[in-house]
């Protein structure tokens, strides 16, 4: 059986500040296309990163019923997904889609982190991940990367953060080690989980592997 036919659960990861919620229009778009999802939510901010991706870890075993599952991280979620992915390899976990992840470190959140009032902001997951080092794909899934670059979002407060980017995070920011460079669409950072277009392609990719 090819992995369209085995993972056709999906599980899909919010980003900071987010709930599974935020997740629920993509979902509705993928399970048009034949897929099962679910959108689990964590806490972004008080908890972090390898506790989540622990618990994460946990939901997709048993929404996945022994099947191999894909995964669509939004934003933290994508780096979320990576972390789990590095503490749990024997997951079972065929397709992964990152939607506008910064997994070479955030720029913004350096920003916000250098300012004491707004620090918090930055949570605890996405503090650990500042401090992580850079990682490298799992060769045991295939890995697929959307980037946007309609600047419209924090980001754009600051002249000298790097274009092109998607109002959170820079193109250059979501560019993997050892994958092709991201696929960029016009979409802002949050737009991302409202577009048709993004839908389409990671709905593409989890049936195929192709973009």
């Amino acid at each position: 059986m090819d992995d369209s036919a085995a993972a056709t659960a999906v599980v899909l990861v919010h980003g900071l500040w987010m709930r599974g919620v935020a997740m629920a229009l993509l979902a509705a778009r993928l399970r048009r296309r034949g897929f099962r999802t679910l959108t689990p939510s964590y806490p972004s901010i008080r908890r972090n990163l390898d506790d989540n991706a622990d618990r994460l870890a946990d939901a997709v075993a048993a929404f996945g019923r022994g099947s191999r599952s894909h995964l669509v991280g939004h934003s933290l979620g994508g780096l979320l997904i990576l972390r789990m992915l590095a503490r749990h390899p024997d997951l079972p976990v065929a397709r992964v889609v990152l939607l506008g992840a910064p997994v070479r470190g955030s720029g913004l959140a350096r920003r916000l982190d250098r300012q004491p009032l707004l620090r918090w902001l930055v949570g605890e997951s996405m503090a650990d991940w500042q401090r992580a080092p850079r990682p490298r794909p799992a060769t045991a899934h295939q890995i697929a990367v959307i980037a946007g670059n309609r600047a419209l979002g924090s980001a754009c407060c600051f002249p000298d953060f790097p274009s092109p980017h998607d109002g959170n995070v820079a193109v250059s920011e979501a560019q993997l080690d050892g994958l092709p460079p991201p696929l960029v669409l016009p979409v802002n950072h949050s737009g991302m989980l409202i577009s048709r277009s993004v839908a389409e392609h990671v709905a593409g990719f989890l049936a195929d592997g192709r973009l």
